[in-house]
């Protein structure tokens, strides 16, 4: 337990030592924590996916070409022992031609959803960043409260002696020593979990900013300048988590016509070409056209399903909805708290500081115990860790306003980062390119550059 505490104590240490040329910005962390997001990653891929539905519809409207090859044996009869091999091999195509827009409303759909798993990608690039400034102002303000305790520690070491030296020439009693004897040690105590608070905070950095911390610079509160009313409303108009909801009710919506159309007939040109092992071809084309007649219910259990998804959907719209404002009208009340406590902590500080020099000096008159001394000490120290996290709060509450609007973004913070576009993986597979095509051959190049097989 004692090398534990040691290394806690030595992280902390290095932590508050750090040199000033290795001293980062904010935007430093954010940019990292963008760069090096695994849930970023993941949530890129499944982008991707969505893409390639887009792909998978379109090539529903294109033509499908197959071959096939057949060998059989076969005797003429049960007494006959003669053998009569065949084999054939074909080529088969068939284009749809009509399938009462069924394919086409799928695609459709299947771009809303590609636009709505966009908007879920903003949102988790939303979290990401918001968790960097959390983990970044948790660092701050624990490596000023180690630096606060630690200024607590000498100061009560000086009451502690000074208790002692006036013991001696009996101006206290051992109860004033005593006293001052257990807030020192309550100090030390309090030193030791600040040291371990900074120890936690340090590698909660790490997992958010993806790196080992540096020395933060101290940071000022994103400007929000938009009164409540005004931020809810642009909330409700580019929320990501909103707009991914209208995205899913189109494709809801989308889907009950594509549902519907199932009982349309479906027109589509067929055709083969064969040729058997004595070097005979043959080539057939046709017209089909067929439909549904009777399918025990399917189709219309299937309509009033994507009817009730679609009403699932509008209801998610209005949560979302509900969600947002709250998560605005939250977010300013919390900055407002902030930036009050702070002011009042400034002066809190102010006041307190007068306080606890005029009680010192006192109990050097002998008019003030010790006891005096060290309860004045301690409301200044109160004063100042209320600071501290008034400040944070504050910085994280303004960040936590920009989230709640749609605006924690690496777009609009300006990181100095290159952003994932996500319409170029969607460009090269919409029309759903063959494998070996220039498209294709893009595509490859994007896969190997972003480490996939």
């Amino acid at each position: 337990m004692k090398l534990k505490g040691l290394a806690i104590v030595a992280v902390a240490m290095s932590m508050m030592t750090a040199p000033a040329a290795q001293a980062e910005s904010l935007s430093d962390a954010l940019a990292s924590a963008y760069n090096n997001s695994g849930l970023l990653d993941q949530n890129r891929a499944l982008l991707r996916a969505a893409d390639e539905g887009v792909a998978q519809s379109m090539a529903a409207l294109l033509p499908v070409i197959g071959w096939s090859w057949t060998a059989s044996r076969t005797r003429r009869s049960e007494d006959s022992p003669e053998l009569q091999d065949t084999s054939v091999a074909r080529v088969t195509g068939s284009l749809t031609l009509y399938d009462g827009g069924a394919s086409k409303l799928a695609t459709e759909a299947q771009k809303e959803i590609v636009l709505s798993t966009r908007q879920s990608l903003r949102n988790v690039e939303q979290s990401v960043l918001l968790r960097a400034v959390q983990s970044y102002m948790n660092l701050i303000s624990a490596r000023e409260f180690v630096q606060l305790r630690e200024n607590n520690v000498r100061l009560i070491t000086q009451e502690f002696r000074a208790a002692q030296d006036r013991f001696e020439v009996g101006e206290v009693t051992r109860t004033d020593v005593a006293l001052a004897e257990a807030r020192l040690a309550a100090a030390r105590s309090l030193l030791a979990a600040a040291q371990g608070d900074l120890a936690v905070s340090a590698e909660e950095f790490r997992a958010a900013v993806g790196r080992a911390p540096e020395s933060p610079r101290a940071v000022t509160a994103a400007p929000v300048s938009r009164s409540l009313n005004d931020a809810k409303a642009f909330a409700v108009r580019n929320h990501p988590s909103i707009l991914e909801a209208q995205h899913n009710v189109s494709a809801a919506e989308l889907n009950i016509r594509r549902a519907q159309a199932a009982v349309n007939p479906t027109v589509s040109l067929d055709g083969f070409y064969s040729r058997d092992r004595d070097d005979n071809g043959t080539l057939q084309t046709g017209v089909t056209i067929s439909g549904p007649i009777y399918r025990g219910g399917s189709i219309s259990s299937q309509v009033r399903q994507t009817r009730a998804n679609r009403d699932a959907a509008r209801s998610g719209l209005h949560l979302s909805i509900i969600a947002i404002e709250q998560q605005v009208a939250s977010a300013y009340a919390r900055l407002q708290v902030a930036r009050a406590t702070r002011e009042a902590s400034e002066q809190q500080i102010s006041a307190a500081t007068v306080a606890f020099q005029g009680v010192r000096e006192e109990a050097t008159l002998g008019s003030r115990t010790t006891l005096d001394v060290l309860n004045a000490e301690q409301e200044l120290l109160d004063a100042r860790a209320n600071r501290i996290a008034a400040q944070s709060d504050e910085v994280v509450a303004s960040y936590s306003v920009l989230s709640a609007m749609g605006l924690l973004t690496a777009d609009h913070l300006n990181l100095g980062v290159q952003q994932y576009d996500p319409s170029e993986y969607y460009n090269l597979v919409k029309n759903a390119p063959i494998q070996r095509s220039p498209q294709g051959d893009a595509l490859e190049r994007i896969l190997e550059s972003i480490g996939q097989d």
